[in-house]
């Protein structure tokens, strides 16, 4: 009985990346052939609802010492792990659908509160994982983000002993840690043999590279010809930037060394993890890429969803675009969201010159869910929301209110193109007002785009860049975006005008030593992205389609790369073979 435990911050609700990866894997054929069992572990955030809804729409509690649901058969064992660890757990299961093929799975799911563990066990822990693996777990006890994960760990192993998904003879559990949240937990699956677990680590990021792209002005530019240039001075991360150990999610990261195999999201997450210290030389890293849905539309399907998308510009700003880009993001430093705008201007003056138009729609926000829909409807009746904006909530909030800054200056002085920044999660009517037509839903987004845009500075691999190649849309990302790599990989290095990958890391100047590109500056990173943003341009209005033939050839290429990197083929090509790894080691 083969058992994979995902320990993860998204076990019921999708936030982010972890969420889209989940549900990709689990939906995945191949996946559910070669596992028997699979447990989603995390922390109970939030005693508020009941018992219909703690695990999300369609959810099932089988066992809930909150709600006073105790009969089922492990109800005794589950209570025992409570008692012992000071903790409490909700035990059930969940659905999911791939969003492509329709295929459904219904993994368990195990919620643990852990707001009043008890101090003996958990500083036992404590100790073991210092003594063990040198993390100072005292260093970062008051920020809850590292504590919770902590505490998770030993009542995690115990309750899955208690559900019997590990522990016994006839059992082989392998404990998957979801980026640094679930590495205590497989740390004391190495700790505790007892529990008979196998323990590696998903690395969907480099935390301490994504700090250092992030705060550096000159970003990836500085960053990734750092990361070239080092090991042929012998130097590693820390010789380079400092002790990475003031920020909590690092030490974790570092110990993923001693688990039974890590699973790298992309090429340069692999030499990221090589460059964290010499120890990582021989650690095993597993190249494994994420997926993307492999959808298989009509010209029709996506003419009718750029439509709709079109109407939508219409009803906004008075003028049918000729084409539709987008973004659909995080708006957060890493995705580089600015660049999009120095690209734009360079095909605003192409545009100027042949009398086409274009709008971009991004889609992003710091909010952590939906605007109400009276807050829209609001905005949109009193200033004309999404096309006008106002500093403060319910509208932009700081982040959003920066970014907003160079739409407007943008939208100032352009003729033939325009953003709309559409601050709000989901894509509806409901979600964006009245202006957006009746029939929209989200893939519109996805299905109607003629470009999507995704130039981040730290990618480790970039689902949303791609998700629109099925439907023959051309996507634009920067070389660093893990995705890049894999295309590369699945089309020998010919992608086509499906994939435009542009590279800001190109420097202008040659740069011999280590020391000179840390002196890099935002002067620097400015005038290789103006340089860089015209190529992209001209890339773009090269592979822009001009006839009904060129849209098609877009899309059935499209489709056929999607279906080379669908999750089907992660599971079996990547996945699966990393998890087997790690079991014979």
């Amino acid at each position: 009985m083969r058992t994979l435990a995902h320990v993860t911050h998204e076990a019921v609700h999708k936030i982010g990346g972890i969420g889209t990866v989940l549900e990709g894997l689990l939906t995945a054929r191949a996946y559910h052939e070669a596992v028997d069992r699979t447990v989603l572990v995390g922390p109970l955030f939030s005693v508020e609802g009941d018992a219909t809804t703690r695990l999300g729409r369609g959810g099932e509690v089988f066992y809930s010492s909150i709600d006073h649901r105790r009969d089922h058969p492990a109800a005794h064992a589950l209570r025992d792990v409570e008692q012992r660890c000071g903790v409490s757990i909700i035990y059930g299961r969940r659905p999911f659908k791939a969003v492509d093929t329709g295929f459904e799975s219904a993994p368990e799911v195990l919620l643990i509160a852990v707001w009043h563990a008890h101090p003996g066990p958990l500083k036992y822990l404590k100790f073991r994982l210092y003594e063990s693996f040198g993390i100072a777990s005292d260093r970062y006890e008051s920020i809850w983000e590292y504590e919770q994960y902590v505490r998770l760990a030993m009542p995690a192993l115990e309750a899955l002993r208690a559900i019997g998904a590990c522990g016994g003879a006839e059992q082989q559990c392998v404990v998957v840690a979801h980026e640094f949240m679930g590495m205590p937990t497989a740390l004391a699956a190495k700790l505790f043999p007892e529990f008979g677990c196998k323990a590696v680590f998903q690395a969907h990021e480099v935390a301490a590279v994504r700090k250092i792209v992030e705060e550096h002005p000159c970003h990836d530019t500085m960053f990734y010809n750092v990361l070239r240039r080092a090991p042929r001075e012998g130097l590693y991360l820390e010789d380079v930037f400092g002790s990475q150990d003031g920020y909590f999610k690092h030490p974790l990261v570092k110990a993923a060394r001693y688990c039974d195999n890590i699973l790298a999201v992309g090429d340069d997450v692999v030499e990221e993890l090589r460059f964290l210290s010499p120890r990582f030389k021989d650690a095993p890293i597993s190249l494994t890429y994420n997926g993307i849905p492999a959808y298989r539309s009509t010209a029709d399907e996506d003419t009718a969803s750029k439509r709709r998308l079109q109407v939508y510009a219409e009803n906004l700003l008075g003028f049918c675009p000729d084409f539709v880009f987008t973004h659909v993001t995080r708006l957060v430093r890493s995705k580089g969201l600015w660049r999009d705008l120095e690209v734009m201007e360079h095909i605003e003056r192409a545009f100027r010159a042949d009398g086409r138009t274009a709008v971009l729609f991004v889609l992003s926000t710091e909010m952590g869910g939906p605007r109400r829909p009276a807050d829209i409807l609001r905005m949109e009746r009193d200033y004309g929301w999404p096309v006008a904006h106002r500093e403060g909530l319910p509208d932009l909030s700081g982040g959003e209110a920066a970014y907003y800054v160079g739409v407007q200056a943008f939208n100032a002085r352009s003729r033939q193109c325009k953003v709309i920044f559409l601050n709000q999660f989901g894509f509806d009517r409901e979600h964006c007002g009245l202006r957006m037509p009746e029939d929209v839903r989200f893939w519109d987004i996805r299905r109607g785009s003629d470009l999507e845009f995704g130039q981040s500075v730290y990618e480790p691999f970039g689902i949303a860049q791609i998700e629109a190649l099925s439907f023959g849309s051309i996507c634009v990302m920067s070389t660093v975006c893990g995705c890049a790599g894999f295309v590369r990989r699945v089309t020998d290095n010919r992608p086509g005008p499906n994939v435009i990958a542009v590279d800001y890391t190109h420097l202008d100047q040659p740069v011999a030593q280590v020391r000179d590109l840390l002196k890099l500056t935002e002067a620097d990173r400015v005038r290789i992205e103006r340089n860089v943003a015209r190529e992209a341009a001209r890339q773009i209005l090269a592979a822009l389609p001009t006839t009904p033939i060129q849209s098609a050839a877009l899309l059935d290429r499209g489709h056929e790369i999607a279906r080379r990197m669908s999750w089907d083929v992660i599971a079996r090509d990547y996945f699966m073979p990393a998890i087997e790894y790690a079991i014979k080691r």
